[in-house]
């Protein structure tokens, strides 16, 4: 009687069987479901005591680096992400770049600016205490899915034969890495004075029988359900990047899309709020 791998893709909308004494329970699917983790309770709380929509508590910094463009620091429940940006600058010589992009042969546009987004990860990030070298698989993608999620958002146009270069590095993970890297990473564009067509905010939803929940920690992942992540642009309501890792039922997945929007929209009123604080402390140092 083996476990299921952790991460095994289920459709979703079968609800959980009984437990030993019949009692009728919510339990994940994957292995903390295997573990009798109730990821759901039948009052509708979640593991952290949040209810299915809400989201963690999200607190936010822009300016950290003063030797960058723009930077951001953010903290969405326990992931913690830092976000720096440089540009717009030269994209051929890449003189106005910091050391570490120098070596970039990465050619101008004649229309546009060239968007560079890399991510890394701390060694400490995880309870997994093993190296992952710059440029493995997980950061290449994820560094790929924040180039597409930016250059839906930044009026590249407006910079031709230029660069903007992103970087995010994740200090602590725990569920909703991808998410926690757009808001930061939107936080230091604004901080850079880049022009963008809105916010870009970002949220994970995930399905656990029958029910859609909302900016996924990392024991909801881990259970191995249905998830997905969003990016959207709140203002329009144009979707920037949409991406799920396992199997869902069609009949679910314009609720689970609707959960992952709502939070979104949600995330857009706490980083506004963070936005208009700075612009005010700004104004003050400045004497405006």
């Amino acid at each position: 009687t083996g476990r299921p791998p952790a991460r095994a893709g289920r459709p979703g909308g079968s609800p959980g069987a009984g437990g030993a004494s019949g009692r009728k329970s919510r339990r994940g699917r994957g292995a903390a479901g295997m573990a009798g983790l109730e990821l759901l309770s039948d009052q509708g709380y979640r593991v952290d005591g949040r209810r299915a929509g809400e989201l963690r508590k999200i607190q936010a910094r822009m300016g950290v680096f003063a030797q960058a463009d723009g930077s951001a620091y953010i903290e969405q429940g326990n992931t913690k992400a830092l976000a720096v940006v440089y540009g717009p600058h030269e994209a051929i010589g890449l003189r106005a770049a910091p050391p570490q992009i120098r070596g970039s042969r990465a050619r101008a546009l004649p229309d546009r600016a060239l968007v560079n987004c890399q991510y890394s990860s701390a060694t400490f990030s995880t309870g997994e205490r093993k190296r992952r070298p710059h440029g493995d698989r997980k950061s290449c993608e994820m560094g790929l899915q924040l180039r597409q999620t930016f250059e839906a958002a930044v009026l590249t146009q407006l910079h031709p034969r230029s660069q903007i270069d992103i970087y995010v590095q994740v200090l602590q993970a725990d569920g909703g890495t991808y998410a926690a890297c757009v808001n930061a990473a939107t936080l230091a564009v604004l901080d850079a004075g880049i022009p963008m067509r809105d916010f870009v905010c970002a949220c994970s939803a995930g399905f656990v029988d029958g029910t859609a929940l909302a900016d996924l920690s990392h024991v909801e992942e881990a259970a191995g359900g249905p998830q997905l992540a969003l990016a959207l642009l709140p203002a329009s309501g144009q979707i920037a990047l949409l991406e799920m890792d396992a199997r869902l039922h069609e009949d679910h997945l314009e609720q689970v899309l609707e959960a992952a929007a709502r939070a979104a929209r949600d995330v857009h009123t706490v980083l506004d709020r963070v936005v208009r604080q700075h612009v005010r402390e700004a104004s003050v140092l400045l004497g405006d």
